[in-house]
């Protein structure tokens, strides 16, 4: 059900917002297969000249050469109802900020389970905060002393010790308590020496792609202000 979902989100967001010769920036991710599966039918079917930057190593590559994405696609952990996310799961967040920082349109595709109408309700994991190594300790006594909550260290599954990104820092989960004004926490957080990013998302989706349990697809706007 839902990998049918995730489906469906990433035609939805492909088949609407990519053309021809345009330059895409693709996040990771397991809905983000279904969008790469769909890019390559277009290009099959349609002869779509489209170049692909995927938020990995390539990026700096990509990135160095001034290139600019005309449209990002890509995952979340959780999507708030103005469109706020929190990424960064699976540890990639400073990468994929990145590539939706320099896209002209970013657009975010997901299934129902990652549909929140305020953060923290779906996603109990907490909002990843990479940081520099010998940092992570006065960040993370920072971040509980400014906003309550506790900031853990996330550690490694199948190695001993501390999850290590692809920049070679470290990761801390910030598992808060009640709602906040995710602008001015975001701004404060990345305040803090030692922080490289945070994994919350703030006005940066135009649009967000869900795929339903019925076979529907959702697509959310951010509230006019």
């Amino acid at each position: 059900m839902a990998e049918e979902a995730k489906k469906l989100a990433a035609y939805a967001a492909v088949d609407n917002h990519v053309q021809n010769n345009q330059v895409v920036g693709v996040g990771s991710g397991s809905t983000i297969v279904y969008a790469v599966d769909r890019l390559a039918e277009r290009v099959r079917q349609e002869k779509l000249n489209i170049v692909c930057v995927p938020t990995s190593f390539q990026v700096r590559l990509r990135l160095s050469g001034h290139i600019v994405l005309d449209v990002a696609i890509d995952g979340a952990d959780e999507v708030d109802a103005d469109l706020t996310l929190i990424k960064g799961g699976g540890g990639c967040l400073t990468q994929e900020k990145i590539v939706a920082g320099c896209a002209k349109h970013f657009v975010v595709i997901a299934d129902y389970r990652k549909d929140s109408s305020a953060l923290g309700q779906q996603w109990r994991k907490g909002v990843p905060v990479e940081v520099i190594p010998m940092a992570y300790v006065p960040v993370s006594r920072a971040i509980a002393r400014l906003f309550g909550g506790e900031a853990n260290l996330r550690m490694a599954v199948s190695k001993a010790g501390p999850v290590v990104t692809d920049n070679s820092n470290f990761i801390l989960d910030w598992k808060f308590e009640r709602a906040q004004n995710w602008k001015e926490v975001n701004t404060a957080i990345k305040m803090i020496p030692g922080v490289v990013e945070t994994g919350l998302f703030v006005g940066m989706a135009e649009r967000a792609y869900f795929g339903m349990e019925d076979g529907s697809v959702q697509v959310r706007d951010p509230p006019v202000k």
